[in-house]
């Protein structure tokens, strides 16, 4: 199978950028959303990040502009009928998946290539709800996916050999440093950053050190280039606790259950950066203070 039509469904933040990575690797890319005002806003996205790149110099204002002629904005599962590709991106929501598939799985043809770019759930659980499992694979990106390089492509149980590594040549081919993994919650990244994150959280519940002197120990001590208090208000607090609590479910460990101190900042509404507080006050985001 030869790859030419890619469409991601999901304009937000992560959808935005793999659709500007698979645009940029000269795919036409059709980006789904679910008013052509957010198609709009994507596209101003996607806009904006090349324009960025031409004024470093790392883009050409003619690969600017073929880019952005091979995206079209969409509004209807309909338009994404005859990709060979389409790459989920929606809100990290079973129910809402699900229904998703469903309706794709009812209008694309039958070669195309079901992917979801879940950081929790699993592949399994969606490739269910279709009736091609052995066409449906993990593509986690991760944010910002027109920068960062790993891609965690997933295998299920289900998934045709072929298939597998017909996307794991497709994410070579966007730039991407592609890594096999198989179907468990968390893969390979999540699996075992989460951990760390809620130790850190368990930490500093218990007065082992302030937020400020765990963070400047494993940037100094470890070589991070953020500790795990700015790391989590980066990620949001609240996705933190989602994921947690999925991969809680699927493993029944203690080391991935919440502990109660994020669970009370999440009820709070403090859920990092995004919110202008959690660990951190971003009142002044040039220079936060621990909250």
């Amino acid at each position: 199978m030869t790859i030419r039509k890619v469409g991601v469904v999901g304009g937000g933040l992560m959808g935005s950028g793999i659709a500007q990575v698979v645009s940029q690797a000269g795919f036409s890319t059709v980006i789904c959303e679910v008013s052509q005002e957010l198609v709009a806003k994507s596209r101003q996205v996607i806009e904006k990040n090349l324009t960025r790149l031409v004024e470093k110099g790392l883009l050409t204002n003619a690969l600017k502009a073929e880019t952005l002629s091979r995206l079209v904005g969409s509004t209807t599962v309909e338009d994404l009928a005859d990709c060979d590709v389409v790459i989920e991106a929606i809100v990290e929501q079973l129910p809402a998946k699900r229904d998703l598939f469903r309706a794709l799985d009812a209008v694309c043809k039958p070669t195309s290539i079901f992917a979801s770019n879940t950081s929790s759930l699993t592949i399994t659980e969606l490739a269910c709800t279709t009736k091609r499992p052995d066409r449906f694979v993990g593509i986690h990106f991760f944010n910002p996916a027109p920068l960062m390089k790993l891609v965690e492509v997933v295998r299920t149980i289900a998934t045709a050999p072929q298939v597998y590594e017909e996307i794991f040549s497709f994410c070579k081919q966007l730039g991407k440093s592609p890594v096999q993994t198989n179907d468990r919650a968390g893969f390979i990244v999540n699996r075992l950053l989460v951990p760390y994150l809620l130790d850190a959280i368990r930490a500093l519940d218990q007065g082992i050190g302030s937020i400020e002197d765990i963070d400047s120990s494993m940037k100094l001590g470890c070589g991070y280039p953020m500790g795990p208090f700015a790391l989590l208000d980066f990620i949001g607090l609240d996705t933190t606790y989602y994921i947690a609590n999925v991969m809680f479910d699927e493993f029944r460990e203690q080391r991935f259950a919440p502990p109660p101190l994020l669970k009370r900042m999440v009820l709070a509404g403090r859920t990092g950066r995004k919110a202008g507080c959690g660990f951190y006050d971003y009142a002044d985001k040039s220079q936060p203070k621990s909250a």
